[in-house]
């Protein structure tokens, strides 16, 4: 790696050299046995004669912060140095730049999805999937091809909308697995669901328009409209979903999760869904339908999406693979109304122009292939097993402290707190201890957009097997009743 030493004027160059490359080495930037530059590298960077650095390389090593090899060079020295110092803060507190008033009071939701730790006993951390069983064997010599592709010079720059043999894929797959009507022309690959949220936002709303949000609900959303500019409206739910006679009639943008309410988990009756869609007729409002996890369904007929009832273009729906496949994959996509589409394709051109073309390549052929959907189906099976055990647990053994809220689908469950759970002081004080004894757990007021919801706990059962539920519950609540 270069070191960057700056010269001023002729005076003195050898020791300005040895002290910027001595503060490097205490401030850890240069590490133990890290080489410095050869001499003659370093004199011609710096139009200096080679003694001038020679120089200062010699004081180094007089002074046992280097370590000279004859053939070999100069080295930072392994053994002996001090702890390097942190490099200081520049204090401009009282200077220069400000954000706009409104990220005063934003700051990134810190998500159970990466907190916790990550080598709990028993991890009930909520929207991982089980990253220990995503076919690597399969999924390794796509993305080989495609970056040995791009190596040779046959990958650019990409299509803001995405990969063209991806989008078709989606089309495909969304059409057959959720019924979802829509053409690859419609589709926009992102790099997950939040993107979508700010490519939305972006082409839809002005400053000071209103979103509608569920609540509880999904805190990146609300985060993402409010940075926006936008007044973001919680609107309650109920056991059919949103409260659409709720909506404050001046909202121009509704975002629901109708298939698996987060973060509760019951699906949007057929009943509210068609309010929802006259709603936004009437009122010209957009519909954001985020169906994050619905690939996994154990039980009931499946939830025809939003999309597919719409017949006046009111829905944007969106979609990521973070949950079926891998959040690290960073690839989402939404589905728009023919009017929106060049306005978002100019959105994710201005954001960051496109989305990796090797992942997107190595994607369309996984669905092509049929891998993702053999995944899905052997994941359905994995998951299902969990959703059942931790159902059964806790109806069996906790019904006295947790009030199940029925779901059928994804990757967590919602338990409203009874007893002396229901203060919310002693449920804070049981997941604390929880976590102490090797349990990742979250209560519902942690992962929902509104801090006044109701006092429960959310069980992610993603990364958890299936032996480890039960012992892991009765850490989080305690003996059983029947014990």
């Amino acid at each position: 790696m270069d070191v960057h030493v700056r010269l001023d004027g002729q005076r003195d160059l050898s020791g300005q050299i040895y002290r910027q490359l001595r503060t490097a080495i205490h401030g850890g930037l240069l590490r133990p046995g890290d080489p410095l530059p050869p001499t003659r590298v370093l004199a011609r960077r710096l139009s200096v004669a080679r003694n001038t650095v020679g120089v200062a390389y010699e004081r180094l090593v007089a002074e046992g912060y280097a370590d000279s090899k004859v053939g070999s060079g100069t080295f930072v020295r392994t053994t002996g140095l001090s702890t390097p110092e942190a490099a200081p803060a520049t204090d401009t507190a009282g200077l220069g730049l400000r954000p706009r008033a409104l990220w005063a009071g934003l700051s990134p939701w810190a998500s159970p999805e990466t907190t916790g730790s990550t080598t709990a006993d028993h991890d009930f951390r909520v929207g991982l999937p089980d990253a220990r069983l995503f076919p690597y064997d399969a999924w390794r010599p796509l993305i080989s091809r495609e970056l040995r592709l791009s190596a040779a010079g046959a990958v650019g720059y990409g299509d803001p909308a995405g990969h063209a043999g991806l989008r078709a894929a989606l089309a495909r797959h969304i059409g057959l697995s959720r019924g979802v009507r829509t053409s690859p022309d419609d589709i926009l690959v992102t790099t997950s669901t939040q993107q979508a949220l700010d490519l939305i936002g972006r082409v839809l709303l002005e400053p000071g328009d209103r979103v509608a949000v569920e609540e509880p609900g999904y805190p990146p959303a609300r985060l993402t409209f409010l940075a926006q500019g936008a007044e973001v409206t919680g609107i309650p739910v109920d056991a059919e979903g949103l409260l659409v006679d709720a909506i404050p009639p001046d909202t121009r943008a509704v975002y629901v999760t109708p298939a698996h309410q987060f973060p509760l988990g019951m699906p949007m009756s057929l009943r509210r869904r068609t309010a929802l869609l006259r709603w936004a007729r009437r009122h010209g409002a957009a519909v954001i339908e985020d169906d994050y996890d619905s690939e996994f369904r154990f039980g009931g007929r499946p939830v025809e999406t939003l999309q597919s009832l719409d017949r006046n273009g009111h829905v944007i729906y969106v979609g990521s693979f973070s949950k079926v496949m891998l959040p690290s994959l960073r690839v989402g996509f939404l589905v728009a109304p023919a009017p929106l589409r060049t306005a978002l394709r100019t959105a994710k051109y201005t954001a960051d122009w496109h989305t990796a073309v090797p992942t997107q390549a190595a994607l369309a052929r996984f669905v092509d292939d049929g891998l993702l959907a053999r995944h899905i189906r052997r994941m359905q099976h994995t998951y299902a097993t969990r959703h059942q055990t931790i159902t059964r647990v806790l109806t069996d053994h906790f019904a006295d402290l947790a009030q199940l809220v029925p779901s059928a689908a994804g990757l967590h469950v919602t338990a409203f707190a009874r007893g002396h759970l229901a203060d919310p002081d002693a449920l804070a004080d049981r997941a604390g201890r929880a976590r102490a004894s090797g349990v990742a757990v979250y209560t519902l007021t942690e992962v929902a957009a509104n801090r006044s919801a109701r006092p429960g706990f959310v069980f992610g059962y993603g990364s958890i097997s299936a032996p480890d539920i039960e012992p892991g519950l009765h850490r989080v609540l305690g003996p059983p009743k029947d014990h």
